[in-house]
């Protein structure tokens, strides 16, 4: 079919990123399997390794490799070694960018850690747009855990980012604590921490709390654009308060 076409040749390229889309975009365990085939037919290639091989094994015994598998055979195979921080970077900066990419870059990660690699800033910061770009609040969380417990600190762009995702996703509540914890961490906040903070207000109904955002912002010197009036006057229009919505 078209669809195994794309991912023989896509198995075939040199861009990483391109591959593990490929393993991870869908899900029925005949496209694994192509996958895991084209492994095979590589086999023969200098340097196979462990990883590797354990996947072939599985595929000559007919049992279908788990997606983390896959991944981490695809890695083992692009880095022999330790890759340079900055490729790592590039690679999950086009995972993030890529649809229904976040589980790989979730794997990335942990080929990384499981290999002794050390992550950095960029590297725990593409992972989060990731999770912006998915809504995925739970996987943002703990890669803000993840960059505490390994001593990387983290600024307001990063919780600008889990902010988003919090917002995205509903949790109004979490949204706003975390926007509290970028004060305590004495970080500045910024336009896109405001808006994103002031959304989430808009989906909560906290009208009282949208239009404290505004006077902070008037307060902290950060200039109120049209995001946020719209979401401080959604805000009040949700919580009945015309004239406050007027103001």
């Amino acid at each position: 079919s078209r669809w195994l076409k794309w991912v023989k040749d896509t198995c075939m390229r040199a861009d990483t990123s391109s591959w593990l889309a490929a393993c991870g975009s869908r899900t029925g365990l005949y496209d694994y399997k192509q996958c895991c085939l084209r492994l095979c037919e590589r086999r023969a290639e200098a340097g196979a390794d462990a990883s590797i091989h354990s996947v072939v094994e599985l595929v000559l015994q007919g049992e279908i490799p788990s997606r983390s598998d896959l991944v981490f055979a695809a890695l083992d195979r692009a880095f022999p070694e330790s890759p340079d921080p900055r490729i790592t970077t590039r690679l999950l900066s086009a995972l993030a960018k890529k649809q229904a990419a976040l589980n790989m870059t979730i794997l990335v990660l942990s080929w990384h850690e499981m290999n002794k690699h050390e992550l950095n800033y960029y590297h725990y910061s593409a992972a989060i747009d990731a999770c912006t770009r998915a809504s995925a609040w739970t996987e943002a969380m703990q890669l803000l855990s993840d960059m505490a417990r390994s001593t990387v600190e983290s600024d307001v762009i990063t919780f600008n980012a889990t902010i988003s995702a919090l917002e995205k996703s509903r949790e109004w509540e979490k949204a706003l604590q975390f926007f509290d914890l970028i004060t305590e961490r004495k970080l500045k906040p910024n336009a896109v921490t405001f808006n994103a903070a002031t959304s989430a207000c808009e989906k909560g109904d906290r009208w009282t709390k949208a239009i404290g955002l505004l006077s902070a912002m008037a307060h902290s010197k950060v200039e109120s654009n049209s995001i946020t009036f719209s979401a401080t006057i959604s805000a009040c229009q949700k919580g009945c308060q015309w004239e406050k919505a007027l103001q």
